[in-house]
């Protein structure tokens, strides 16, 4: 049993980087940041604040991402010392590998499994309402059996969901930096587009629309900032392009926290303007629920710019889609090479460098997903598994602070040991914020992973293997 918790060589993780098994080193710093952007801005902001405002935060929504965006924080720069000293694809799974042991590298493997899978279902059933309402405006009316899931009344299957999540599955196997440069294009219009709105927007505010500001009280706020928190796992994305990044000791620590500035600073504005233009009760509504940004926009009477804004929306949700979806290949390929997963899905296409086999199986089960059960079955466990990982990552990086004093490290979190140790409390105060269905589920899947890892993984591991074979050489 003490094999579980040995564990991985860092010198071992770089060695695999090279040769017919490692991934193209195309992205630089700039790539990074907009990788994250593009992934932070996106189902957050254009659909989870109307959500969070009406049913829980009220105006205090500003004090939600306020919270959230602090925990990102500290978990940002705990991610980025792992980053610069472990340019690996694989996520916050290599670095619970390498840190704290195999046994927690695979928990959070498989957490992290799950947390994307059902994040690029979530964001792309979101796009298919988007888009399907964008077209009922044009005249184009598809027919309600094949937009809904067999859950939602009159619906069969989800087809434009499954459409959207195999279009991004080819553009990710046909090469990350063509990935990269439409991701770019698209993150340029989302934002352009989020900057609109606050121009538009801002002199319509009145402060009288702010009261009460904590209608649900602070715990309200709390379960909003734990809702909200889906909005920022676009920088643990980030770090699952370590091993495709050029100069990753440098970029990656500048990708992650240029990334969280950017959009902490751009959520807190769109918020406090949303809750300012229009009262918070409004986005209890349909429409306000489904489209908050567009929908604030109509009752102040600027149409155009609410059209304009779903168009941005329906931008921003596919770049979510295209990283969520780039990050659970990275890792799925990471914890299939470590032989954790079967090997094949480790494979790299030879023409492309990129894991082709691993992209197709997590776009067939993430296209099921989204084809055939609703938004909301499949969004409750997302914001629990991004904070059960970055717990992990934050005592990562305290472990091996002590243990391995020798290593190398571009980047460290400042303030040691303060920033990760706020980086655990600020996560598991956010995790007492959800619902305990959540937690159910959540620990469901957890008893499954551990079934998994004791019957194939640990036996199959190839640092157990290696292990076992020096044990018999001496």
């Amino acid at each position: 049993m003490n094999g579980i918790f040995r564990t991985k060589p860092i010198s071992m993780l770089l060695d695999e980087t090279k040769g017919k098994q490692g991934l193209k080193k195309a992205l630089g710093a700039f790539d990074l940041t907009l990788l994250g952007i593009g992934c932070i801005i996106g189902t957050g902001i254009f659909v989870l604040t109307g959500v969070a405002a009406a049913k829980l935060s009220g105006p205090a929504l500003v004090i939600s991402f306020v919270l959230s965006g602090l925990a990102c924080v500290f978990s940002a720069l705990c991610y980025a010392e792992f980053a610069s000293m472990i340019p690996v694809a694989g996520s916050a799974y290599t670095y619970g590998y390498a840190g704290l042991g195999e046994i927690w590298g695979w928990i959070i493997g498989w957490d992290l499994i799950l947390e994307y899978a059902v994040g690029i279902a979530t964001v792309a059933i979101g796009w298919s309402g988007y888009v399907v309402n964008l077209l009922n405006n044009m005249g184009i009316h598809l027919p309600t059996a094949l937009t809904l899931s067999p859950f939602d009344k009159g619906g069969v299957v989800n087809i434009p969901a499954m459409l959207i999540i195999g279009l991004i599955a080819w553009l990710l196997i046909s090469g990350v930096k063509n990935t990269s440069g439409l991701n770019g294009v698209i993150v340029i219009i989302k934002v352009a587009v989020v900057l609109l709105f606050i121009v538009l927007a801002v002199w319509h505010v009145k402060p009288g629309n702010w009261v009460p500001f904590m209608p649900f009280g602070f715990n309200g706020v709390v379960s909003g900032a734990a809702v909200v928190f889906f909005s920022y796992i676009g920088f643990d994305a980030v770090s699952t392009a370590a091993e495709e990044t050029r100069n990753p000791q440098r970029d990656m620590p500048r990708g992650i926290i240029y990334s969280l500035l950017v959009c902490t600073a751009l959520y807190i504005i769109v918020s406090a303007i949303l809750t300012g233009i229009v009262k918070y009760t409004a986005y209890g509504t349909p429409a306000g629920q489904a489209a908050p940004v567009a929908y604030a926009l109509d009752q102040i009477g600027i149409h155009w710019g609410s059209a304009m804004v779903s168009v941005g929306a329906i931008c921003g949700i596919t770049s979510v889609c295209l990283v969520l979806m780039y990050g659970q290949s990275r890792i799925f390929f990471a914890m299939a090479r470590d032989g954790l997963l079967p090997k094949v899905l480790g494979s790299v296409d030879k023409k492309h460098q990129t894991p082709k086999l691993s992209t197709i199986i997590v776009a067939t089960a993430c296209a099921i997903t989204a084809g055939f059960f609703p938004i909301g079955l499949v969004s409750e466990l997302v914001s629990i598994g991004t904070l059960f990982a970055f717990i992990i990552v934050c005592a990562g990086v305290i472990v091996l602070r002590y243990r391995r004093k020798d290593l190398k490290r571009s980047f460290k979190a400042p303030l040691f040991p303060w920033v990760p140790i706020l980086g655990i409390i600020s996560c598991a105060y956010l995790i007492t914020g959800l619902q305990p269905a959540t937690w159910i589920r959540f620990v469901v899947w957890f008893v499954l992973g551990l079934i998994v890892y004791f019957a194939y993984s640990r036996t199959h591991s190839l640092l157990q293997i290696s292990a076992k074979s020096e044990e018999k050489a001496q």
